[in-house]
């Protein structure tokens, strides 16, 4: 008892000073800097503590946070003890402290957070609105600050209680997810065919380079900072360019036609990318051709990959493939109609990628259950949370299924492409696309709760019968929760709006029929049910009208 007890006390006290020299490394001198002398601590570290002390024995890591997730994550819970202690090194180096960020996470594309996500149940904290629709995936930075980017050719900068911090405008639609360096750096592409290196504190322009064509390829940020994208051109043709952490251009490499997909970058360094011209690519880090692998189709997808080096792309073939990383087939399975999503890759190695249903697909390529959940997913990517619950955009929800594939809650918020990103505290965040407008929505635990302002309603209050009239009704709830109006119309018919942002104007229409004066009530309430106080607008609709004129004018416009 007396020496588990000192092997206890020495693998505590090993753990804490790596984690002390790991903190001082990265706040003095930067994360790109110091990569070799990290990788040669973690590297002899792992190797000492595992060869003496954990091969054969248990012991629970969870408690020293989420510096330490690449140890927690390889945790067997049902007997604490380490398991696959290879796995998930490569990711805290790419990491390093941004719960989310880039496009599914990390440079593999496993969409796996290190988080948990048990006390999110379905419950949305807040909205945010914006000017157009959102298929851009949100990404997270280390400070907590969202960022997504929206067809109104802005992207957006937002506080976790959901409130804006910053928006920068593009010359494009941004379809593209961006991404953040260790410096702090946000990258984000755009279809005007340019990427933006941002600065994350005031959203002002830092540099700027051309990509060839139009962009909606996510960037990925390599270790040493390089950052990669595809292009719609030049031309037919389609672009794959590495830039330097400066802004100047390491090298460019063209395909057979337009790239739409996000590219990955394995433990070597070599860099994978699909082409509509049909083709997987892999590329040596000097941007030379490695190999290259050919679909039947398309590939708008985006490639993942695995621990154990396999790399997974889907098709418009219908088929997802794994390939070995010397570019030969392993395995191809079906998954329905091809889509632009990828495949995320669990912890055990499992697959779950949407396309008209949700799979799940073992290693080895055969099945290990299909969910039908009521709409397509073909753009969306899914996110696991370290619990391993699993959560994707289906048509006009945002879905959350266990590692079983059973469903355990969803959300309606309107046509939802963008894929799911997780934060530190378990919080969801994923985009939505309306009419001509679009929101972010964080869905997460809620701590506490105010009922919403006193509404006020705007419109016509001396009007005529018959006459359609367009009311608008506005509040703000202190949370930012969303909120709906109840309205009450003062003629005997009541309404309710649908749900919307805080601070957005909801316009409703009405008409009444009978001369006469009414009083408007409304009230709001959040999605949680708070109620505000009712306002109240009085209106007065003392004008008739000739309806048999006016009928006759509609019939004959030219007399």
């Amino acid at each position: 008892m007396r020496v588990g007890k000192f092997k206890e006390e020495f693998i505590i006290s090993g753990i804490i000073i790596l984690f002390l020299i790991s903190s001082f490394i990265q706040i003095s001198t930067g994360y790109v800097e110091t990569i070799a002398d990290q990788e040669m601590s973690i590297t002899s570290f792992k190797n000492y503590i595992f060869d003496r002390y954990y091969e054969n024995q248990t012991f629970d890591l969870s408690e020293y946070g989420r510096h330490f997730y690449n140890w927690q994550s390889n945790i067997d819970f049902n007997t604490n003890k380490l398991i696959n202690a290879e796995q998930t090194y490569s990711l805290i180096e790419e990491q390093m402290g941004s719960p989310w960020p880039m496009k599914c996470h990390d440079l593999h594309h496993t969409s796996r957070s290190p988080f948990r996500t048990v006390n999110t149940t379905g419950i949305e904290k807040w909205r945010f609105l914006t000017s157009g629709c959102i298929e851009s995936a949100p990404i997270v930075g280390n400070d907590g600050i969202i960022y997504v980017g929206d067809f109104d050719d802005y992207l957006y900068a937002i506080y976790p209680n959901g409130t804006l911090k910053w928006k920068c405008k593009t010359g494009g639609w941004i379809w593209s997810a961006p991404a953040i360096s260790a410096d702090g750096t946000i990258y984000v592409t755009s279809y005007d065919a340019i990427l933006h290196a941002l600065h994350s504190n005031n959203g002002t322009l830092k540099w700027r380079i051309g990509g060839g064509g139009s962009i909606s390829s996510s960037p990925a940020i390599d270790k040493d900072g390089t950052i990669f994208f595809g292009a719609m051109g030049p031309g037919n043709k389609g672009r794959i360019s590495a830039i330097n952490p400066n802004g100047t251009r390491k090298w460019v490499y063209d395909t057979g036609y337009w790239i739409v997909s996000d590219p990955a970058v394995g433990n070597d360094g070599t860099v994978y990318i699909g082409s509509s011209d049909t083709y997987l690519y892999a590329l040596y880090p000097n941007g030379t051709l490695r190999w290259r692998f050919k679909t039947d189709d398309w590939i708008q997808g985006h490639p993942s990959i695995a621990d154990d080096g396999i790399i997974y792309v889907p098709s418009f073939d219908g088929y997802l493939y794994a390939i070995y990383p010397n570019g030969t087939l392993r395995w191809k399975t079906t998954i329905g109609p091809g889509g632009d999503a990828s495949s995320s890759i669990a912890q055990d190695g499992t697959l779950f990628i949407g396309s008209n249903k949700l799979y799940a697909i073992y290693p080895n390529g055969t099945k290990k259950w299909i969910v039908d959940l009521d709409g397509d997913m073909f753009d969306s990517s899914p996110a696991i949370s370290l619990n391993g619950t699993i959560y994707i955009g289906a048509k006009n929800n945002l879905v959350a299924v266990d590692p079983d594939g059973n469903e355990q809650w969803r959300y309606q918020i309107g046509k939802c492409k963008s894929s799911p990103a997780i934060a530190e505290d378990g919080t969801i965040y994923v985009g939505s696309a309306q009419d001509d407008f679009g929101y972010l929505h964080a869905f997460g635990p809620v701590e506490s709760n105010n009922p919403p302002d006193k509404p006020t309603i705007s419109g016509e209050i001396n009007g005529s019968v018959r006459t359609e009239y367009r009311y608008t009704f506005v509040t703000t709830d202190p949370d930012n929760n969303p909120v709906y109006y109840y309205i009450k119309w003062g003629d005997g018919t009541n309404e309710e709006t649908r749900e919307c942002a805080s601070g957005e104007q909801v316009k409703v229409k009405h008409k009444y029929f009978i001369q006469g004066s009414y009083t408007i009530k409304a009230k709001a309430i959040d999605n949680l049910g708070e109620e505000s106080d009712w306002a109240i607008l009085e209106v007065t609709m003392p004008k008739g009208q000739n309806m048999w004129f006016k009928e006759w004018i509609e019939q004959f416009p030219l007399l």
